[in-house]
């Protein structure tokens, strides 16, 4: 027999009855029910429950063993009593009379406990994360981690795609997040960075005559860290196609990420055709370009409504141009203590407050009445007909509410997003038994940095822009879209990407107008600049967030519960002890003289 083990924890069945088995793990849960002990053994395949009563030769032994101690059992495997069958165990048919016992790993009164999934503080759980990995949920959930990123590969190269390496030490990029240095030891004063992604690599993949690339890649970004961002490092499922074009790249993407969630989501429905939504309607009816779709409520535009009319506060800021007033309607939210919880709400988030309309039976209900009616300020000042307009264009009725943001709408579309949400969960209108997909598309390509006035990139500066060299020629660079795309699911941005500007005088004028001159250009992106030189052929792709999808697809709201060593929200591995001081014989080597702020 084999030194540890002739079963797993999880592999003994009725069809074992009988027959003498070896299982060696953690003690889960012990019990001593007078005098008899019950333990259930664990290992990374399951439990099974084990049995040392006072005939045992071990059972001296066993008395001593406490709560994750590893022991290795022998024994026969028989029925359990007719009643204590458990159901919800494979192994609960059966249990296993030790004869014989080895403690191979005593454990000291533990920190945090095994057993049961209850909430415990971050700095232990994080400290001692090789305990925290032993409990069930979170074991379960870095398991199916695996198997869902096995899925991600075994699809991609069914479509086609070729999994390539790109180099992990590369060079500092001025645009996006800070870069992590890695200074040389062999060139005093130069410095390597850690790759934010994969971005020109794979582009030069493309240049060099292959075609289909992917890669779940390591991503390295110096940014502060939030529920839905790890800080330091993070993965994606990451991607490039020559010769295509936006289409291509949907239709190559789509069955990959709808089959990975169909697979992993317990039976939850799954989008199956994609809605393509552009940018400004999506900031336009749900305040973000990351829509939560499950969510039923859509926001309008009513500002004629308000136009010219008594209520003064919205009419006057209509009297400037480009201002609007926006509804979010609340279908079943049309009670006072509702609409002033809304109020107070908004007033906790920085706002001076949040209009409403409710809607309610009309006086003499059952002798002529004609239907609901608007109540509250906001009623009372536009009047009947004004009122009657807006409640038709939302479809509400009786016992439902408006809710309304006015001003210039780049200013307030975020806290409209956020009131849309507010309403959605409050109201339980949000089905959170299912998960919808959609592209949200039509970027623009330029944005106004008002810091520093001036126009900036506002997503991938090495995309296309809709229209190619001529739109950067002749138009206004803020009207400029780009062939630029994210995923949206449940409210979470999950992938990015878009079809490359792969000619290089648009490259050189696309930069040009974001304040980079060519000299600029070549020095940053020598790499890429001198491969367009060369026939560079139409290419594009994207990047998904194996984090995020992880995260949705296991039902939790924070990656430290789907990674294995995260670090804590100040960017420190509490585990391992990092970042640490390094000797002042590290720093000669590399060169490197500390200057410190003082404390």
């Amino acid at each position: 027999m084999h030194r540890y083990r002739s079963h797993t924890c999880g592999a003994l069945r009725a069809s074992d009855i009988g027959s003498q088995a070896r299982l060696s793990g953690w003690c889960h849960r012990i019990r001593d029910h007078g005098g008899v002990l019950f333990i259930d053994l664990r290992d990374h395949y399951g439990v099974v429950q084990c049995v040392v009563d006072p005939d045992s030769p071990v059972f001296s032994l066993m008395e001593q063993v406490r709560s994750e101690w590893v022991v290795r059992v022998d024994g026969k495997v028989r029925a359990r009593p007719e009643g204590t069958v458990n159901a919800e165990l494979p192994t609960g048919e059966v249990e296993l009379y030790v004869t014989d016992a080895e403690v191979l790993g005593a454990a000291s009164e533990l920190p945090l406990p095994v057993f049961g999934d209850q909430e415990y503080p971050e700095e232990i759980r994080l400290k001692y994360r090789f305990l925290d990995l032993r409990r069930e949920k979170l074991h379960a959930n870095i398991m199916k981690r695996g198997r869902i990123i096995t899925s991600m590969r075994n699809r991609m190269q069914d479509q086609g795609f070729f999994e390539f390496q790109t180099p992990i030490l590369t060079a500092s990029s001025p645009e996006g997040a800070r870069d992590f240095l890695v200074p040389s030891r062999i060139h005093p004063g130069k410095f390597y960075a850690l790759p934010q992604a994969p971005q020109q690599y794979k582009q030069l993949i493309m240049m060099s005559g292959f075609d289909r690339y992917f890669q779940i890649a390591p991503c390295f970004r110096d940014e502060d860290p939030r529920a839905d961002r790890l800080p330091g490092e993070f993965y994606q499922l990451d991607l490039e196609m020559s010769f295509v074009e936006q289409e291509d790249i949907f239709a190559a993407v789509e069955p990959v990420i709808t089959g990975v969630f169909e697979e992993f989501a317990d039976g939850k429905p799954v989008t199956k055709n994609w809605p393509r939504i552009p940018y400004a309607e999506a900031l336009r009816k749900y305040g973000t370009d990351k829509p939560d779709l499950r969510n039923p409520l859509i926001m309008q535009n009513v500002s004629e409504h308000f136009r010219g009319s008594n209520f003064k506060v919205f009419a006057r800021m209509l009297e400037s141009a480009g201002n609007e007033v926006w509804a979010i309607p609340g279908p079943g939210g049309g009670s006072r203590s509702f609409c002033d919880r809304m109020n107070s709400w908004a007033q906790g988030e920085g706002q001076p407050g949040l209009g409403y309309i409710m809607w309610g039976a009309a006086e003499g209900e059952g002798e002529g009445a004609t239907g609901a009616v608007g109540r509250g300020p906001i009623a009372n000042n536009i009047g009947p007909e004004r009122v009657e307009a807006i409640r038709a264009a939302l479809g509400l009725k009786e016992g439902d509410a408006a809710f309304f943001v006015a001003g210039d709408p780049q200013k307030f579309y975020k806290f409209a997003g956020m009131a849309r949400t507010k309403v959605g969960e409050d109201l339980k209108l949000v089905d959170h038994d299912r998960y919808e997909l959609a592209w949200i598309v039509d970027f623009p390509f330029y944005e106004w940095n008002e810091d520093e006035k001036k126009i900036d990139f506002s997503h991938n500066p090495f995309s296309m822009p809709q229209g190619g060299l001529d739109a950067l020629n002749t138009q206004d660079p803020l009207t400029i879209n780009a062939f630029q795309y994210d995923i949206a699911c449940n409210g979470y941005e999950i992938a990015s990407g878009g079809i490359r500007n792969h000619r290089p005088e648009a490259m050189v004028k696309a930069f040009e107008l974001a304040g980079y001159d060519e000299a600029t250009v070549v020095e940053r992106f020598g790499g890429m600049y001198r491969a367009f030189q060369y026939g560079a052929p139409p290419h594009g792709g994207m990047a998904a967030g194996v984090d995020r999808i992880v995260m949705l697809l296991c039902g939790v709201n924070n990656l430290r519960e789907i990674s294995l060593f995260p670090m804590n929200q100040r960017a420190e591995d509490l585990l391992m002890g990092s970042p640490a001081e390094v000797g002042p014989k590290q720093l000669r080597e590399l060169h490197i003289r500390l200057n410190l702020p003082e404390a």
